[in-house]
């Protein structure tokens, strides 16, 4: 007699599993065939019998394997570890082998059902023969499906509850190269903690913030929001969520970035806002670094100080991506913001050819099965049940491939742009008619948060810089920034491989009125500049022949007042070198690879 929880667990696999009253493997495999009208008897059916039985074991088996890991994963040592994966990695090899002999007889059952003459001439194929080799595929399979095959009704029952993860039902919901995505984003921006969070894979960056929001505010709450965010997402804000005919979300722009400003920004919502705060809930939206200086806030402060006083967190993190910044990753969890947003249209991809967005959560706020209630939070409340359930702003699987690609390139695309955003960042400053708002130049206002917040403190490759200081005419300032094309590239996303420059007060903070602009620091010769992985030096030559060409001749020496072209090749020499030392560092020592 089989114990209970081995039962349990070996019941999973039963087409009854919820109405099975089976105590006993055997039992569990009468059953099945009696379920699809096998004769026991039968010499098929005792094959199909003993071969049932196999498969109800090794599932109690696997869920052992399962636990034995998980208790001894921790403390085990780096050969172990290799051991273990390898063990199972040959295992999963052993069970696919076995599905694709399985194809044979199954291919013939179904063949000799389907004769291909007349009318059966416009009957398809059963795809599920052809699948089971995908498995082996060395990169994630690009699922091109709407729906999919289900095994039988209760296990369709299951998964139109949430209780069935590998039983999909519609790609608007769930499809396997998403899935693939959602893992590896996790994995990347949660590192040691991946296994408490979820993600969810939107079509567009502003579908995940949309999705997000839509999720977290209720009519009539308060929202801080930092001051300097993406001109779409305030247009969102601003036109939607705060309308009264919408949600009358009470909008707060902080304008602050430190921990100490935030506490007190905080204090003086929640006195103005004492009445509304009766009713509804107080929740808090950052950029962080920001949309267009680059600026970064204390994330690990801020969250602190809203999480001791019960108020959730969402930080867009687009800029950072997971190298530069890795907010979940704080050991204490209330330094953690509650989710954190990727466009992964930027850097994460990378190439400028997919539009693609990204929820990070806690698990228990991304997804429950429903009926259940995890840390007091009901399954209704899920993002999941909530809002991608119902909304559809799903991603599909060619972008989903389109990302995962970009992801391997990310961490060296990152470093190159570090090193060129500080090498023309202190070029531009050395200029005194310019001002330029960017956290690599030490001094800057915000650099010490730079140090303090970003990995081996490294600066943002997206910054801004203006001529309001020189005084220059629109008329020169205009033929000067076009001239800057093709070194610079005139577009509007940024986080590609080439270096990218704008207006932002005529593009992407072109939905801000000029009052926001000016709170902002935009002005209509700021030019926001996202650096790329092109040659820097090639870059700074390029402006200053645009300098002369069209500067020069109104304001006679300007071109003239920029670093030297020797200061300019020692500047990227050590700038280059102090990069590379501190990734080099970060690699660990070789001991630990090996204990």
């Amino acid at each position: 007699m089989q114990n209970n929880h081995l039962i349990e667990n070996a019941k999973f696999l039963s087409p009854k599993r919820n109405s099975t009253t089976a105590t006993s493997i055997d039992e569990l495999s009468q059953e099945q065939l009696s379920h699809f009208g096998i004769d026991i008897q039968s010499e098929y059916g005792q094959a199909l019998f003993q071969m049932s039985r196999h498969l109800y074991h090794a599932q109690a088996d696997v869920n052992q394997l399962w636990k034995v890991t998980n208790d001894t994963l921790a403390g085990l040592k780096h050969q172990d570890k290799v051991a273990y994966f390898n063990a199972k990695k040959f295992l999963s090899f052993q069970i696919a082998k076995i599905l694709d002999t399985l194809q044979n007889p199954f291919r013939a059952t179904y063949q000799s059902m389907s004769n291909q003459v007349g009318a059966g001439l416009a009957k398809h194929h059963y795809p599920l023969f052809d699948n089971v080799t995908a498995l082996f595929s060395a990169t994630p399979v690009v699922v091109r499906t709407a729906t999919y095959v289900y095994a039988c009704t209760e296990w369709v029952d299951d998964a139109f509850q949430g209780k069935e993860s590998t039983h999909q039902i519609y790609s608007r919901l769930l499809n396997p190269t998403n899935i693939s995505l959602a893992n590896a984003i996790v994995d990347l921006e949660a590192g040691p903690y991946a296994q408490d969070y979820l993600a969810w894979n939107f079509n567009s960056g502003m579908a995940a913030i949309d999705a997000l929001l839509s999720n977290v505010l209720s009519h009539g709450d308060v929202l801080i929001v930092s001051r300097n965010v993406y001109g779409g997402v305030y247009q969102l804000l601003h036109d939607y969520f705060a309308r009264e005919n919408r949600l009358d979300i009470q909008l707060e722009w902080f304008d602050g970035y430190s921990r100490a400003e935030f506490t007190a920004f905080l204090a003086e919502v929640k006195s103005k806002h004492g009445e509304r705060l009766a009713r509804q809930s107080l929740h808090v939206y950052l950029e962080s670094p920001c949309n267009p200086h680059g600026y970064v806030l204390d994330i690990a402060g801020i969250s602190k100080v809203s999480h001791s006083e019960g108020h959730l967190v969402m930080l867009d993190s687009t800029l950072a991506t997971p190298v530069l910044h890795q907010p979940l990753q704080r050991e204490d969890e209330q330094e953690r913001p509650d989710y954190v947003v990727h466009s992964y249209t930027k850097d994460i991809c990378g190439s400028g050819a997919t539009t693609a967005g990204v929820v990070i959560g806690q698990g228990y706020r991304m997804f429950q099965a429903k009926g259940d209630s995890v840390n007091g939070y009901h399954w209704s409340k899920t993002m999941f049940w909530d809002v991608y359930y119902i909304k559809g702003a799903f991603l599909d699987s060619e972008k989903a491939f389109d990302v995962l690609n970009g992801m391997k390139t990310l961490e060296m695309r990152m470093l190159q742009k570090v090193i060129n955003t500080s090498v023309f960042s202190h070029f531009m400053a050395s200029h005194p008619d310019l001002n330029v708002n960017c956290h690599a130049v030490e001094g800057h206002a915000n650099s010490e948060l730079r140090a303090s917040q970003m990995r081996n403190g490294w600066c943002c490759p997206l910054f801004t810089m203006d001529m309001q200081r020189a005084d220059i005419d629109r008329d020169t300032f205009v033929r000067f920034f076009d001239a800057l094309e093709p070194a610079f590239s005139h577009q509007v996303s940024i986080g590609q491989s080439n270096t990218i420059i704008l207006c932002p007060a005529l593009t992407s903070h072109s939905e801000l009125d000029a009052d926001t602009q000016q709170k902002g620091g935009i002005y209509l010769t700021t030019m926001r500049v996202a650096m790329g992985t092109d040659n820097v030096k090639a870059l700074i030559g390029h402006l200053i022949n645009s300098a002369r060409l069209h500067i020069d001749p109104v304001y006679p020496g300007f071109s003239e007042q920029f670093m030297s072209p020797d200061q300019v090749d020692s500047l990227y020499q050590d700038v280059a070198t102090r990069v590379m030392k501190q990734q080099l560092a970060s690699l660990g020592n070789m001991q630990q690879w090996i204990d």
